[in-house]
């Protein structure tokens, strides 16, 4: 027995032995195809979980199992490059090979992948390292200059998102925005998406590669990619940052002394009521005390093996406004599954994201700011025994200070999106996809004003709303006022599709062919409204406490009657790209699209595109030169639809109530139609044309492309008077209008310098676009092909607007008076519609064209340095061309009215007795051009720490570091969406400089 364990014993230790001897120690470097190493690339042991990476300088320390295993050396960008040891060298040098030019980069379209090279189409992809860095969790900012074509306008305000237009405004309806798809999923809401889980971001641009989705995409479709686990490793990573907020820019509002002595020169007086002897800044007292922080932490852990790969990742987000009372936070947690089987045939999938938002709103928020520019700086914030100051008699004159602290306005959102995907390899080159989802937005929203506010309501209270909606009186009831709702949306989705993939010798052929059907259940919820609360500290939480029975003629308000809604879109779909030699390529699609928001005649369209592309570098008479290495010539034509912006009663009659009429000694209420039928309404179609030019020269140091558009409308929906003979309401939402965008953009990307210690990556886009409305007419409409709009309603202009819906002229086209300088009186006079000179001009009669709000050129220009361990990166954007009109100024600019609301320090100028000063001209139309240095970030990299840290980076970021532009107001980054683009009009949300302090951690 003795001899027996001594044997086994003997034989164990020969086996480890002979195992230990077997195991290779392998080292080296890992350097891209110009020499320069590469970090953080990833070295695989083949068949195995054994992996490492390499360090700031691509170096590289694996134990191998055998002198003879194969090692995967692996880099986003590069080619995978499997290498078999051969036993006796342990030391390699391996260079990696880029896969090709960005001309043959995959890239996410409708229903499927393709490559770049092959594309027939418009596409812009940006990657994750690429997008926009600081305080930002919306979208729209992410890609802010990033994408030739996008125009996104963005605020100082953390509750509002970005607005996006693609290649100019496509309808006269307030939903402008493209439409989302997330991993597979149309129609997500894009905020539960963290980014720092984004891994890509694909732009369809024409409607070629838009159609695929039919009447959501006339707006243009942002494909959005997350990020996945890796096969063979493991990765948990660290991305954070803190950061600070500071106004860049105010209002050159006079102060106290400068105000004085106005009124002194000009023999004003000031009411003993706001005379206080105070030298107030108004627009320093809305604000937080100190400055505005912001964070934002994002942990993530990933990995995968043979047969799957799974993320993980779980992000916390908060941002404080400069303004008091402005807050925003968001936690987003996120998992995603993918699992194979039955020999790698059928893939599952499981993506589940759940986003929890808190908006603190500024109560009031642009009666605030109208009333921070206007409040007399002789008035105090509060008065000696502690009181806000308040001066009651003036009409319309509230303590801004005092507005949000005794008001509250929040709102809460809880956004689940979950789906499951399949795909199944079939013979024949066939795969089945089948994806369902389910997206749940929950929102509660809640306000609340003490009894503070009921001071106000004989003070004439307006509201001060966003252009083209037009000021409404404000009722804050008896002893603080409440409102309070609960909606849920919920949307299902089912969507299966074919895709035949086959090569017959040089011929490729990929077919994709299927059915997608969406519910969406929206405004399941409630709402109340309530007044007379026995005390202050209470909230929108606590309507029982309220009385509002004893206040005469209060009515609770339960919401909107069409909150609630149900609609259904169902659509077949079709794609199919043939490509021969990979040099003709050939694509077609059509989606047939039903939806039931729609005229019951008019519930389904068709959609359909056709693009091709000629590769002319693969042609025998480009073999013989070495200038270009990529050179793809493309032509595509589709048609579009929009399905946004209207609701599931749009087409249907609606009645309601009319008012009271007297009758036999009462007032009785009165029943009746207001809102009129139109079984005929269907969808606003969109075509558009686009030829593309792909190159790449120097072999590959120059890549870039150009596009020449030309989009049009048509059917465009809009509410239009009618004759009330024909239709009692005397509107009807029809189609009939027709809109263009003609256009071209370019993108330039090259690395002008790499050795191996400093490279420079610069990457410009440009693009120019024509917006004009050309037709504003239907069978129903009357009244003539313009509508006057747009009106702010200022102190002294009732009635003045200050933008016309106009055939032949582009939306947001300003039309108003001509400022014709002074009189010899010294009185503001303005040309007459006859071109003469008058003091009492007419409004609406004696208007003018005077500008566009449109831009003509838009620009983002991105540098990338990198020096040895440092990296620093410096993003200029600019918009040019456009008008801005600054009815702010305007409104600031009343000298007659100093003693009672301040002014603006270059009104010091104007005579008081010059009652035309203000009146709303092209005086105040201003260029709206600039160049902003957006951002700047320099990093450092410590690579490789310890034995389980991969890769350490430290970086610095500011954002809005200047602004380069003759814009008068706070910036001219006004906004550029809906319908009523480029007004500046008393509510613009301080613009705020960011600075940064990030760490980024890879384990």
């Amino acid at each position: 027995m003795e001899k027996l364990k001594l044997l086994l014993l003997a034989f164990c230790f020969g086996f480890s032995m002979n195992t230990w001897a077997q195991k290779t120690e392998v080292s080296g470097v890992v350097l891209d195809d110009k020499g320069v190493p590469l970090p953080a690339a990833n070295v695989l042991e083949k068949g195995t979980m054994n992996t490492t990476s390499t360090d700031f300088d691509g170096k590289f320390k694996i134990s191998a199992s055998n002198k003879n295993a194969t090692l995967i050396f692996s880099f986003m960008g590069f080619d995978d490059q499997p290498v078999k040891l051969d036993g006796t060298k342990t030391t390699y040098s391996i260079r990696l090979q880029p896969t090709t030019t960005s001309l043959e980069q995959v890239v996410v379209v409708g229903y499927g992948k393709g490559s770049r090279k092959n594309l027939t189409t418009s596409v812009t992809s940006v990657k994750a390292e690429d997008l926009n860095r600081g305080a930002i969790s919306d979208v729209g900012q992410l890609l802010q200059g990033k994408v030739s074509g996008l125009n996104i306008s963005s605020s100082g305000d953390p509750t509002k998102t970005a607005s996006v237009v693609l290649r100019g405004a496509s309808t006269l309806n307030s939903s402008q925005g493209p439409f989302y798809v997330i991993d597979g999923i149309p129609g997500v809401d894009i905020s539960v998406i963290a980014p720092d889980d984004i891994a890509t971001i694909d732009v369809l641009k024409d409607a070629a590669a838009t159609a695929i989705y039919g009447n959501r995409a006339a707006n243009g479709v942002i494909m959005v990619t997350t990020k996945k686990g890796s096969k063979g490793r493991t990765q948990i990573a660290y991305n954070g940052y803190m950061g600070w907020e500071e106004v860049s820019n105010n209002l050159d509002m006079m102060n106290a002394d400068q105000l004085r002595a106005f009124t002194t020169k000009n023999n004003l007086n000031f009411t003993p009521e706001n005379d206080k002897g105070a030298n107030t800044n108004w627009q320093k007292e809305i604000l937080r005390p100190g400055r505005a922080a912001s964070s934002s932490h994002n942990l993530s852990m990933s990995g995968g093996g043979d047969h799957g790969n799974y993320t993980a990742s779980i992000t916390s987000f908060n941002k404080e406004g400069v303004m008091q009372k402005s807050d925003f936070s968001r936690i987003i947690a996120r998992l995603s599954v993918e699992q194979f089987a039955f020999d790698d045939k059928v893939k599952f999938g499981l993506n589940v994201t759940n986003s929890t938002t808190k908006y603190q709103n500024v109560p009031q928020r642009n009666t605030v700011l109208l009333q921070a520019a206007s409040y007399l700086p002789i008035s105090p914030v509060k008065n000696a025994d502690g009181s806000y100051f308040e001066n009651f008699v003036s009409t319309g004159y509230f303590n801004p200070v005092a507005l949000i602290q005794h008001g509250t306005d929040e709102t809460k959102t809880d956004n689940l999106v979950g789906n499951l995907t399949a795909e199944v390899k079939l013979p024949f080159g066939i795969t089945y996809n089948l994806n369902l989802a389910h997206q749940r937005l929950t929102a509660s929203h809640g306000e609340f004003y003490d009894s503070y506010y009921s001071q106000y309501n004989s003070a004439n209270f307006y509201n001060n709303p966003d252009p083209p909606l037009t000021k409404t009186l404000v009722n804050f009831g008896v002893n603080g006022s409440a409102l309070r709702n609960s909606y849920e949306t919920r949307n299902n989705i089912i969507e299966s599709f074919f895709t035949w993939d086959r090569t017959f010798g040089e011929h490729k052929i990929k077919a994709v062919a299927g059915y997608s059907w969406q519910e969406n259940t929206l405004g399941d919820g409630f709402q109340a409204t309530t007044t007379n609360f026995p005390v202050d500290n209470v909230g929108y939480n606590n309507l029982a406490l309220s009385n509002y029975t004893s206040v005469n003629g209060y009515v609770v308000n339960f919401g909107d009657s069409k909150a609630y809604q149900k609609t259904r879109l169902i659509a077949y779909f079709a794609r199919l790209n043939y490509n021969y030699k990979d040099k003709y390529l050939l694509q077609g699609s059509i989606r047939r699209d039903g939806g039931s928001m729609f005229g019951e005649n008019n519930q389904w369209g068709y959609f359909p595109s056709v693009g091709g592309a000629w590769r002319l570098d693969k042609e025998n008479f480009m073999k013989n030169q070495n200038f270009f290495s990529d050179l793809k010539l493309r032509g595509s034509w589709g048609v579009t639809g929009n399905s946004s912006g209207f609701n599931a009663y749009t087409a249907q009659f609606i009645s309601g109530s009319l008012g009271t009429f007297y009758y036999n000694g009462q007032q009785i209420g009165a029943y009746g139609p207001n809102q009129a039928a139109n079984p005929d309404l269907k969808w606003e179609k969109t075509a558009t044309a686009n030829i593309g030019l792909d190159f790449s020269i120097l072999k590959g140091k120059v890549t870039g492309s150009v596009d020449v558009y030309d989009k049009k409308t048509t059917d465009m929906i809009f509410n239009y008077n009618v004759n009330p003979v024909l239709v009692p309401v005397g509107t009807i939402v029809a189609n009939g209008g027709t809109m263009s965008n003609k256009g071209i953009e370019v993108s330039l990307s090259t690395t002008p310098v790499k050795t191996a210690d400093f490279s420079w990556t610069t990457n410009l886009n440009l693009a120019h676009n024509k917006n004009e409305i050309v037709k504003l007419t239907s069978p129903f409409f009357v009244g003539g092909d313009s509508i006057r709009r747009v009106q702010p309603d200022g102190g002294g202009q009732t009635g003045s607007t200050l933008q016309i819906f106009k055939e032949g002229k582009p939306l947001g086209q300003f039309f108003t008076l001509k400022y014709a300088g002074k009189d010899a009186n010294g009185v503001s006079q303005y040309y007459d519609k006859n071109g003469d000179l008058t003091t009492t001009p007419q409004i609406g009669v004696d208007y003018h064209y005077a500008g566009s709000a449109q831009p003509k050129l838009l620009m983002g220009w991105a540098n990338n340095f990198q020096y040895k361990k440092f990296d620093l990166s410096i993003f200029f954007r600019g918009v040019f061309g456009n008008k801005i009109f600054n009815a702010t100024r305007a409104d600031l600019f009343r000298p007659s009215t100093a003693m009672t609301t301040n002014i603006l320090v270059d009104a010091g100028n104007e005579s008081p007795n010059d009652l035309n000063a203000y009146r709303y001209s092209d005086r105040f139309i201003e260029d709206g051009s600039y160049v902003r240095l957006d951002n700047m970030t320099l990093g450092y990299n410590f690579g490789k720490v310890g034995r389980y840290i991969s890769s350490v980076r430290v970086y610095q970021t500011i954002n809005n570091v200047f602004v380069i532009t003759k814009y008068k107001g706070i910036d001219p980054e006004v906004e550029q969406g809906g319908t009523a683009p480029g007004v500046d009009s008393n509510n613009f949300y301080p613009k705020t400089r960011t600075y940064m302090f990030g760490l980024n951690v890879i384990f």
